[in-house]
């Protein structure tokens, strides 16, 4: 609030308000979608594979952001109609609470997104002993790992955000996840094709192979709607930081609201995809609209 007040005064940049309408219905929307996903994969037998469960895990994240926009609005308009204060004990608990759930969304998608590359990577390269690899036992482990690992750093960063050794990591990690994908992508498309040579002598190894770079391919459109969607905010707190009291950095902020959108609009552009790319989930949703068996 205090950068905010002050961008007004170092920059002609006038503020972009988001109507409070647009973001309960982008976030309802976005909420609603990943928990039919949710609900198709747990429904639908054939789609309990470890590559399911980690969407599961990023449709979670996805919740997980679009429903602390909505509780940041309800506290917003609850401040303004005089209910909650600004600088209250309650206030500040409730304030820590909701930024917790929002580095929990950030740090679930990011890990999420890091299990699909990984689960990729294997079923490209090591197609014929997958199952022996990924075992549904091992990514649910991988899961529970992921999780206790976000909720404990979540809280940790939430209590301690003021400190400037704690919002650096946190800041650092966004760039170095995505590099660390980003490496792991140029590393399986360089190799896919001599691999593909490899096992063409192999019975419906041709199949197997369109497969797994369909899936390649829609864990790349995953990262690339991921970037545009929440690397905007990530740049907002690099600037918050390290450069509140530069005009172009005040003015970069006043689209805050712009940006908190963009991070609902990816828990609603993710589902779409998975629709899209995979016909048994697409199935699966045909069914559960149609009330079919």
């Amino acid at each position: 609030e205090n950068i905010s007040d002050f961008s007004l005064n170092v920059t002609d940049c006038t503020q972009v308000v988001v109507p409070e309408e647009v973001f309960f219905t982008v976030a309802a929307a976005g909420i609603l979608e990943n928990l039919l996903v949710l609900i198709a994969v747990i429904r639908n037998k054939n789609l309990h594979l470890p590559m399911y469960f980690f969407i599961c895990s990023l449709a979670i994240s996805d919740m997980l952001g679009s429903l602390y926009k909505t509780l940041e609005n309800i506290f917003i308009i609850l401040c303004k109609m005089g209910y909650l204060t600004r600088r209250g004990d309650f206030e500040k608990k409730l304030d820590d609470a909701m930024d917790s759930m929002f580095i929990l969304s950030l740090l679930g998608s990011i890990f999420s997104l890091l299990a699909i590359a990984a689960d990729r990577y294997i079923t490209i390269f090591y197609a014929l002993r997958y199952h022996n690899i990924m075992t549904l036992r091992r990514a649910l482990v991988i899961l529970a790992i992921i999780w206790t690992f976000c909720a404990g750093s979540s809280i940790a960063i939430a209590l301690f955000s003021y400190e400037a050794a704690t919002v650096i990591p946190f800041t650092i990690l966004f760039p170095l996840m995505m590099f660390f994908i980003l490496c792991l992508y140029v590393h399986m498309f360089l190799l896919a094709r001599s691999h593909a040579k490899k096992i063409a002598s192999l019975p419906t190894s041709t199949v197997h192979q369109r497969t797994n770079m369909k899936g390649a391919i829609t864990l790349t459109i995953f990262l690339g709607v991921f970037l545009c969607c929440w690397a905007p905010f990530v740049l907002h707190i690099l600037l918050a930081r390290f450069c509140p009291h530069n005009p172009y950095c005040a003015c970069y902020m006043s689209i805050f609201h712009v940006n908190g959108t963009l991070i609902m609009c990816n828990a609603i552009i993710d589902p779409m995809i998975f629709a899209f790319r995979s016909p048994e989930l697409r199935s699966t949703f045909k069914k559960m609209f149609c009330c079919s068996r």
